[in-house]
């Protein structure tokens, strides 16, 4: 089953065509008129027709894995390495949060062929997702359609990158039925890049966004695995009173879905919620998951950055916050964008957009 994913399309109208059967896919069109950007989210069947609400029964894997791998490490003290992690261990927000500073690069490359499919490679911004059950790895796909449970022979294994970060390894052989799939190849016993191109898993996006939490509690934001499962299971956690950076994926090099250019997504659950019980594909009614309350975009596109607060169609029960797009000092943006008591402001009940047209901008939960 194709889980659904937001696209963000700064340029022409995203038509779908030769979806998987029972897909559903929720596409984001954007006017031309660059300095007034309006975001409409529709939810589409495999016929291209709307639909209103979203009953589609897709789950995500919960199974656990059995068995330990052992911890490792061959780098030098005083530089983050690759390893390999035990997967009984459960995540802590030290994991969540990363190995790299804000915007600072891994200093390692992946070495392909090296690390087995048994093992998880987290460090140099990859972080493990546990809950999800699948040994640390967001999804875990063939070319084919099938998923696993385990990392094995032929599979792609997704992963999450730290806050900021987007995930490099995706094969460029993609389906044609309009599925995406992502990460490093299991061939052999071993993990290999499936981009040769990228020596790191993980890249920071543009630095012009991030998100600020001036509410009393931690907000749980997540991405979703693209290209992948689509499943909303990358985790950043912005704790209360705190803010962390947004990733803004340079949409004109980025992967792009059939051609057309894709951003990054985040469902964004209500405060309180803990990554383990949000990021998840949730059920009809939760409202965690595909069905919480906000949804954010980003992405940049012919050197500008553009970022969104959209409706969910799955969920139109206000969040227990605000949110607005503002300038940080010194910047600029062109148009308003908030999520106030209930309330949509700047293109109405279909959300809205803003243009950093200088500097950067934030996400101000309050």
């Amino acid at each position: 089953m194709k889980f659904s994913n937001l696209l963000l399309s700064t340029a022409a109208t995203i038509s779908l065509v030769n979806a998987a059967p029972a897909a559903l896919h929720h596409i984001d069109r954007h006017n031309n008129k660059r300095d007034d950007v309006v975001t409409v989210t529709e939810l589409i069947d495999e016929n291209g027709q709307e639909i209103v609400s979203n009953n589609d029964e897709a789950s995500s894997s919960t199974t656990t894995l059995i068995g330990n791998t052992p911890v490792t490490s061959a780098a030098p003290t005083n530089e983050p390495a690759l390893i390999t992690r035990d997967q009984s261990s459960s995540p802590t927000n030290k994991i969540i949060d990363g190995d790299l500073k804000d915007f600072v690069d891994p200093t390692q490359g992946f070495q392909d062929g090296t690390i087995p499919c048994s093992s998880f490679p987290t460090g140099q911004g990859v972080v493990p997702v546990d809950w999800v059950g699948l040994n640390g790895w967001t999804s875990i796909m063939a070319l084919d359609g099938s998923t696993s449970t385990q990392c094995q022979e032929g599979f792609y294994c997704s992963y999450a990158c730290e806050a900021g970060m987007s995930k490099t390894q995706w094969p460029t052989n993609q389906p044609s039925d309009g599925r995406s799939v992502g990460g490093l190849l299991c061939q052999g016993g071993f993990l290999y890049r499936a981009n040769p191109a990228s020596t790191n898993l993980c890249e920071w996006g543009h630095q012009t966004a991030k998100a600020v939490n001036n509410v009393g509690q931690d907000i749980a934001m997540c991405r979703t695995d693209y290209p992948g499962s689509e499943n909303m299971n990358i985790p950043t956690l912005v704790h209360a009173g705190s803010s962390k950076a947004i990733s803004v994926v340079d949409e004109d090099t980025y992967y792009k879905w059939k051609g057309a250019k894709t951003s990054t997504q985040y469902y964004v659950n209500n405060a309180g919620v803990s990554v383990e019980d949000g990021c998840i594909w949730g059920t009809e009614g939760s409202g965690i998951g595909n069905w919480a309350p906000v949804v954010l975009g980003a992405g940049y596109t012919d050197g500008t950055t553009y970022l969104s607060i959209i409706p969910n169609p799955n969920n139109k029960t206000p969040p227990n916050y605000n949110v607005k797009i503002v300038a940080d000092e010194g910047s600029t943006i062109s148009g308003y964008c908030a999520y106030e008591n209930g309330q949509y402001t700047g293109a109405g009940s279909d959300g809205c957009t803003v243009t950093v047209t200088s500097g950067t901008a934030s996400f101000v939960f309050y």
